[in-house]
């Protein structure tokens, strides 16, 4: 791993930002917790790569609040909007 920051997917929709917070602090210092409300993922970004790391390891495939989590590094957004915009021909 390179980042700091994960993807936790597979979320539970009741999960708050708080909670998951909670749930990383265990493995190191949480710089922030959010999640994306009704979209069942968010984001946690730990102080350092090596607890960004070990959290992934002891939390990914495991089981909170009734979902198995998927935890991978988060990448950096990419802009998937095409040009264009003119009207459309029928």
């Amino acid at each position: 791993m390179q980042g700091k920051k994960l993807y936790v997917g597979n979320l539970n929709y009741s999960v708050t930002s708080q909670e998951l917070e909670e749930l990383f602090a265990n493995y190191g210092v949480v710089e922030s917790a959010n999640v994306i409300e009704g979209r069942g993922f968010g984001f946690v970004e730990m102080s350092t790569v090596e607890e960004a790391e070990k959290a992934k390891e002891a939390l990914n495939g495991t089981e909170f609040a009734g979902r198995t989590l998927r935890i991978d590094e988060a990448h950096p957004r990419r802009n998937n909007r095409r040009g264009g915009g003119g009207y459309r021909r029928y």
